[in-house]
């Protein structure tokens, strides 16, 4: 493995110029803090923004690079206005309000999008100058979703990872973005598409099937001829450098001070950066509810309340802010008293040791965000807790729920819930409190920011491994000119080609897949070369075979195999006995599924039933499917019968009757020095196996199989087909 890149908006970096001089520090920000201990202990170059204008001087910028390549970074320069119109308007206004269920905040730009669409491009230039091959890239969070397919577009076969830090919202919101197809496309340019939940996975799945079609498997999705993988990580923190600071000295005198201040009073601390996604109002709001039905508390509890000034140039953040102050005030002078605040309000940055001497002081952690991707704050407050005491109540809508499943979790729109949570968490004896932490220390220590980042990258190496694996089994154009030559020069040729799938695109309705004139020509003029035999595999009964393909020269199966028709023959014949009083008993069963799954029908053969879903909402599809195969698996071994599933449909028929079976009455009719096969789902897979090794053996789609190879679409398959008509060389 060659350099890991990292990439994000920003660098762990800032350049500010005071007084004519640039100073480098230390950016704010999770992302930031979380991998600046990994990427030093790789051989890892971050590019990002500094925050230096692009229109600075070229010796400022070149000042700036030959700093930061010092400390590993790169920089991307981008204007003023860029980052105004990118980050400040897209980022913060469309993207940030709707992918945290804020849809009434979120606004449309075409301006905006347009330049979001620009940036993107911009750190595309950047890491386009320092890619090498080898190299993988890294790319961090919801300002870069287009930057992957723009990466593939640019660089040769390029190992692309993304990371989406926020919630990927529901399809019923995502899909109020004007650009939700290109956000999907540019995502489906990674390899490895990670995210802190698999609730957020699930999402961004149902978005691509819905918007592109596309259907996945274990997490994987095929796209054209690559596949990418989805997945979960929760982002954890560096566990150790929180418990090692909690035992210093400058900490245990900060808590000293922090007892003498509170005195004997019980402490509840919530830690945010000012943002109206984290329920700071609702959260001031349930704390003056506990405090009127708990009024044992008065003078015995303080609210530590740390807000974190962000975005403060936004007309709804100075609102916010402004509700805040008021509502802290509002609470103060109800409850206060002489020598007691119920609330302590800190609007500012707190340094890093003072924070880890609050979250060890504090006997409640209160962090109750609305929607949240992870929320590190709550690990950092458990990491913290080296006196095995402290309780977490926690939003079940922050993503850190999933696995803090030993907290105290609430509903953030019940306020009844909060104030119930709170006296819990105050009451809960000092046994339970050791025995949750410990189990989620536990789990934070093992699962740990390190731990998180390795696992992404060992998860993308094996991504890019099944690619090259797929790869290898891609019809390429070396093979692909092989096959042609052999073809070529063969004189008894035998192809057998699939129908739907294969020469034609899948369509909503079966009726409606009528072969277009290029195929009809195609398969006209290979048929016509003297040595050919081609013959058609299809699941369609034999009558719209015969409509669609009686006046072509070609062989015919229908139903599977339960019908043959060889070239120049006039009637169909069927293979073995087969019955077909079987149908009253299970065509019920699929009508009623049919009922239960709109869009979805029964489609009838002479000896098979199909239940069609390719029209129903894939999810539900899916889970109809796996129930109905259930449903039928007693009753069809009684009644020799088989169940198949295949592309978004199950079909039952009769056992032993097959596509594979069906083709060895061609391959023993005469000796052929050419074969060919081509299917695109499982009912091709016994033909792939009943042909000789020498044949070739394609399926269509990247899938597991017994072909040799794969293709990625039916176009591809037409265009080979063509290809077999050229001159020999």
């Amino acid at each position: 493995m060659g350099r890991l890149l990292i990439v994000s908006n920003r660098l762990p970096v800032t350049v500010h110029r005071k007084r004519g001089q640039l100073h480098f520090e230390p950016s704010a920000g999770g992302l930031a803090t979380g991998l600046s201990s990994f990427y030093r202990s790789y051989n890892a170059l971050w590019i990002g923004w500094p925050g230096v204008d692009r229109k600075d001087s070229v010796a400022t910028k070149d000042e700036v690079k030959e700093k930061l390549l010092k400390d590993n970074c790169y920089p991307v320069f981008l204007s003023q206005k860029e980052v105004d119109e990118y980050y400040g308007k897209f980022c913060s206004t469309t993207i940030w309000p709707l992918f945290h269920y804020f849809p009434q905040y979120a606004s449309y730009s075409q301006s905006s999008w347009h330049a979001y669409e620009s940036a993107n491009r911009t750190f595309c230039d950047a890491i386009v100058e320092v890619w090498e091959q080898g190299d993988t890239i890294w790319v961090h969070d919801f300002h870069l979703m287009l930057l992957p397919q723009m990466l593939r577009e640019r660089l040769p076969d390029p190992t692309i990872g993304f990371f989406l830090h926020i919630p990927f919202p529901s399809i019923e919101l995502f899909r109020l973005l004007p650009w939700r197809t290109e956000i999907v496309n540019g995502l489906l340019g990674s390899d490895l598409i990670g995210f802190h939940t698999w609730e957020y996975a699930g999402h961004f799945l149902a978005s691509v099937r819905f918007l592109l079609g596309y259907d996945s498997w274990m997490g994987k999705i095929v796209a054209g001829d690559r596949i990418s993988r989805v997945d979960a990580f929760p982002m954890g923190i560096d566990y150790e450098r929180f418990a090692g600071t909690a035992i210093k000295p400058e900490v245990e005198k900060e808590v000293d001070k922090l007892d003498r201040s509170f005195k004997d009073r019980r402490v509840v601390l919530s830690v945010d950066r000012l943002d109206y996604t984290k329920g700071i109002l609702r959260r001031l709001q349930a704390f003056g509810q506990f405090l009127e039905k708990n009024p044992q508390y008065r003078q015995n509890l303080t609210f530590v309340l740390v807000v974190v000034p962000s975005r403060t140039m936004v007309a709804r953040y100075a609102l916010l802010k402004r509700q805040i102050d008021e509502m802290v005030g509002a609470i103060n002078g109800k409850h206060g008293a002489i020598g007691w605040t119920p609330i302590w309000y800190m609007y500012r940055s707190v340094p890093f040791p003072s924070l880890v001497a609050l979250y060890r002081r504090a006997d409640v952690a209160l962090i109750t965000p609305v929607r949240d991707g992870m929320n590190l704050v709550a690990k950092e407050y458990l990491a913290s807790r080296i006196d095995g005491r402290g309780v977490l109540i926690l939003s079940e809508t922050a993503g850190a729920a999933k696995e803090l499943g030993e907290a105290l979790t609430i509903n953030v729109n019940n306020d009844d819930d909060i104030v119930n949570a709170l006296k819990h968490a105050l009451e809960m004896p000092e046994g339970e409190q050791a025995e949750r932490l410990r189990i989620m220390q536990r789990r934070l220590r093992r699962y740990n920011v390190q731990r998180w980042a390795e696992d992404f990258i060992e998860t993308l190496m094996a991504t890019s491994r099944l690619q090259e694996d797929m790869g290898v089994k891609t019809l390429g154009t070396q093979t692909r000119r092989k096959l042609v030559k052999c073809y070529q020069q063969a004189h008894r040729r035998l192809l057998f080609l699939d129908y739907d799938g294969t020469l034609v695109s899948f369509v909503s309705r079966p009726e409606k897949a009528v072969p277009p004139q290029e195929v009809l020509d195609l398969l006209s003029t290979l048929a016509s070369e003297p040595g050919n035999e081609i013959v058609l595999t299809s699941g369609r009964d034999k009558e719209t075979l015969d409509n669609w393909f009686g006046h072509l020269p070609v062989s015919k199966i229908a139903e599977h195999g339960v019908w043959l028709r060889p070239r120049g023959t006039e009637q169909w014949e069927m293979i073995g006995p087969l019955t077909a009083e079987w149908k009253d008993e299970v065509r019920p069963i699929l009508e009623l599924y049919a009922d239960r799954t709109p869009g979805s029908f029964v489609e009838e053969k002479d000896f098979s039933l199909v239940w069609q879903y390719r029209r129903s909402d894939s999810r539900l599809g899916e889970l109809r499917a796996r129930e109905l195969v259930l449903h039928l698996e007693g009753l069809t071994t009684n009644l020799d019968l088989q169940v198949l599933e295949g592309n978004k449909v199950v079909e039952v028929k009769n056992s032993g009757v097959n596509k594979g079976r069906a083709a060895l009455r061609w391959l023993a009719a005469e000796e052929h020095d050419f074969i060919l096969a081509i299917g695109d789902d499982w009912t091709d897979e016994d033909t792939f196996k009943g042909l000789p090794d020498s044949a070739w053996t394609i399926r269509v789609g990247l899938t597991s199989t017994a072909a040799k190879y794969n293709i990625s679409s039916h176009n591809k398959v037409l265009a080979l087909l063509h290809e077999l008509q050229a001159p020999e060389d």
